[in-house]
């Protein structure tokens, strides 16, 4: 991959991890990018830097426009190390440099990851540099995902160097929005936002609102494509992503010992289906809980299902209302079903940590033993088209 010049003067210095997997537990079946950003103006200006392993790559796709010594500045927008654990690398070829990050969460962070000798400059919201023909502007936006977040605005290109705002974990050759396949992007997009900043609901809309003020021209992530003529739509996912819209959709999570909790699975499927809901079967031994968390991020209904087994849930569905825990969704209709041979705590289990997680609960446990039989499964299905 190849620096390139995404405005007069602006480049693209990032790298491409094609081979990568996981990422903060969930799947990177595309790959990621780390996204890099180099302004030549009288201020030489790095707009973050890389992951360590890739920091050689940025150095020499630096060094392809420019002497790295000459760097003026490094505006570090997040201290997570995917876009930071390159900073040592840079100091090291451009030791004037100045960091600029934000005050006070990115000055600590910073300093608590790579010291202190380094000459650090801490930004307030709404504070500006000038780096000669060009400025850049400073805009919070704590806990997207962690306290330091900060985003930065050129006014004069209009463009948003967005940070993790906006970004995608998928590794191209091409670099803008109208060069890829939009739907997988926005599949990628959605993803990310589902898995990382879906907490953070409350914090993307006032973050969106700010960056709705903005004439953008250009929104360059530091993950995955930079968006050019998309921006409104890409603008309007995180608007239905913050608030909560849900689609009239059931996703349908479980794992099975013998058969019958998944027999019971496509009988509530059918329910669901009679109805006109839109709805989606997953079972946890066969799909990654980050593919699921992202149905369920624009999902109304959520059943969840397993088997007792030693007087619990399966562990593959215990890890993954673990992981639905952290994330928080809201505004979800849930129950739990299962199947069991005397005990049943499972399905109660599920419906209590459902609740804890701040599901609304729409009916109790649906649970049957051992094997359902016909009877029972029109039943249930049957119950499901009654419920919605």
């Amino acid at each position: 991959m190849n620096c390139v010049e995404v405005r007069e003067g602006i480049y693209f210095v990032g790298a491409a991890d094609w081979n990568v997997r996981s990422f903060h537990g969930y799947s990177t079946n595309r790959g990621a990018t780390y996204n890099a950003y180099l302004i030549i103006d009288e201020k030489i200006t790095l707009i973050d830097t890389v992951k360590a392993p890739f920091a050689e790559e940025l150095i020499r796709r630096i060094s392809d426009i420019i002497d790295p010594s000459k760097i003026d500045y490094v505006v570090s927008n997040h201290v997570e190390m995917d876009h930071s654990s390159g900073i040592p690398a840079i100091m090291e070829v451009a030791k004037n440099a100045v960091i600029v990050t934000s005050a006070p969460s990115g000055l600590k962070g910073l300093q608590a990851h790579y010291g202190s000798d380094y000459n650090y400059m801490a930004v307030k919201a709404g504070e500006t540099l000038s780096i000669g023909k060009r400025s850049l502007a400073f805009v919070a936006t704590p806990m997207l995902h962690w306290p330091d977040n900060m985003v930065t605005y050129c006014p004069e290109e209009k463009i948003l160097f967005s940070n993790d705002a906006f970004g995608q974990h998928f590794a191209s050759s091409k670099h803008f929005d109208v060069d890829v396949n939009l739907e997988e992007v926005y599949q990628e997009a959605k993803k990310y936002y589902a898995n990382i900043l879906m907490l953070y609901g409350k914090q993307a809309a006032k973050a969106l609102e700010i960056v709705r003020t903005l004439d953008l021209e250009m929104i360059c992530p530091s993950h995955g494509i930079i968006w050019t003529k998309h921006i409104a739509e890409i603008l309007d996912k995180y608007e239905e992503f913050a608030t909560g819209k849900a689609k009239d959709k059931a996703i349908i999570v479980y794992d099975s010992m013998w058969h019958s909790t998944e027999k019971m699975a496509h009988a509530i499927l059918e329910g669901f289906a009679k109805k006109g809901v839109e709805t989606k079967l997953y079972d946890l031994k066969e799909n990654h809980i980050s593919d699921i968390m992202t149905e369920v991020l624009d999902a109304k209904y959520i059943a969840v299902g397993s088997p007792t087994l030693n007087n619990t849930m399966m562990p593959t569905v215990a890890g993954f209302l673990c992981y639905m825990e952290g994330l928080h969704p809201e505004n979800k209709k849930a129950f739990a079903f299962g199947s069991y041979g005397w005990g049943g705590q499972a399905v109660v289990k599920i419906q209590d940590k459902l609740k804890e997680i701040g599901c609304e609960i729409i009916c109790d446990p649906i649970k049957t033993t051992y094997i359902p039989s016909e009877e029972v499964l029109n039943t249930i299905e049957t119950s499901i088209e009654t419920l919605i």
